[in-house]
């Protein structure tokens, strides 16, 4: 019994000894290998949205020059492309009919001015005779009253009467020069009135501009632009392209923002250059069907680079902020517990940090506490991250902007 208890307590020592050789014989395994993050540094910048808005430019005039008279083409003067002068004569027409016209006004004028001369010597002579006689019948009033029975009644009552009757035909005479004035300004007002209407018989430009559009030519006739007729074609059409109105339809978002003399800057793509401009003027009003409203920017146009009916762009900035603190959106987490990031710290190692955001535009929020200017902070899926874990960080933090762009939208042409 002995020899086998012994046996047996050698057999079991064998078995724990060779299972423990086997043990401690086992190769050990490799740590967990580190993970790569990409990981953004907290900046300090401008931060705001901007909204990238479409538009066409027109000139700032457009007008149709007609005829304000029918007539023919005599003389034109310009063509398409050629570039004008305010006060320019354009062309000029053929109307007989108001030669003639003027030359009768102009005689009904010398006429009136006849009939005045006329009145005016009657009139000189009426006021000589009614003189003649008022003296003689206050001299003869005089005498009869100084002493009775000098002068026979019977005198002074004529005398009164050739008196009164002088009085009369002077003012008579007063009348006619009146009516002879008075038909002498009529006179002169008809004879305007040809001028004028002859005047219109030279088609001038209404202000500086390039002829766009030419649809009459020398021997044409051309109806008055007054004329309901169907024919009333205009002889050229004139735009001013000295300063150019760029149209965009402002969102209904951003439309109370827009403030007249709001400074722009205009992006041409096909001349991709940028030019200055200036907010002049809005409708004060949406478009019922797009929810637009239609703004206008000027630009100056006198070196004539820009073309009527170009497309550009204007990128209008809106919640602008200041020398702020901002991260990537993608960095935030919301948690029961909060607002977090994940920190890599100077020793690569993750941490959770509470934090407080402000501002938050598409790609970028503002931090109003809990990190620190040059902090990496990792972006993009933290599924397999946890607190307290070495990592390899790769920086994608791009460039800090002069001005850093939060959004971009397109508006529609």
């Amino acid at each position: 019994m002995t020899q086998k208890k012994l046996f047996l307590a050698i057999a079991v020592l064998g078995v724990i000894g060779f299972v423990t050789w086997r043990w401690m014989d086992r190769p050990t395994p490799d740590p967990p290998p580190e993970v790569t993050v990409p990981v953004a540094r907290v900046q300090r910048g401008d931060l705001g949205d901007t909204l990238n808005l479409a538009g066409a430019f027109k000139p700032f005039q457009d007008v149709d020059v007609h005829a304000k008279v029918a007539g023919y083409v005599r003389k034109i003067y310009v063509d398409v492309g050629d570039r004008v002068k305010e006060g320019q004569i354009l062309a000029v027409l053929e109307v007989p009919e108001l030669a003639a016209q003027l030359t009768g006004a102009e005689a009904t004028v010398r006429a009136a001015q006849e009939q005045i001369r006329r009145a005016q010597g009657d009139l000189q002579r009426m006021q000589s005779s009614h003189a003649a006689v008022h003296s003689a019948y206050t001299r003869l009033k005089q005498a009869a009253d100084s002493q009775a029975g000098l002068v026979a009644q019977q005198e002074v009552d004529d005398s009164q009467a050739k008196d009164l009757e002088a009085e009369g035909q002077l003012a008579s005479a007063e009348a006619a020069l009146s009516a002879a004035q008075q038909q002498l300004e009529v006179a002169q007002a008809g004879q305007k009135q040809v001028a004028a209407m002859a005047a219109y018989t030279r088609i001038v430009a209404p202000f500086d501009g390039v002829v766009t559009s030419r649809t009459a030519d020398t021997g044409a006739l051309v109806a008055a632009g007054t004329s309901e007729s169907t024919q009333a074609i205009p002889v050229v059409r004139l735009a001013q392209t000295s300063v150019l109105r760029l149209v965009l339809p402002v969102p209904e978002s951003i439309a109370a923002n827009i403030q007249v003399g709001q400074a722009m800057n205009v992006h041409v793509q096909a001349l991709n250059k940028d030019f200055p401009g200036k907010i002049a003027r809005f409708s004060d009003s949406l478009d019922e069907q797009t929810r637009t409203m239609e703004t206008e920017i000027d630009v100056d146009n006198r070196d004539n680079k820009l073309l009527s009916g170009m497309y550009a762009e204007v990128a209008i900035k809106l919640n602008q902020q200041h020398a702020v603190l901002y991260i990537p959106l993608e960095a935030v987490l919301h948690t029961d517990k909060g607002t977090e990031v994940l920190v890599v710290n100077p020793q690569n190692v993750v941490e959770d940090r509470q934090v407080a955001l402000g501002y938050e535009g598409s790609t970028q929020v503002v931090v109003l506490s809990g990190l620190q200017q040059g902090e990496r902070v990792i972006v993009g899926s933290r599924s397999d991250i946890r607190s307290g874990q070495t990592v390899i960080s790769k920086d994608i933090t791009a460039a800090a902007p002069a001005r850093s762009v939060a959004s971009d939208s397109q508006g529609a042409h």
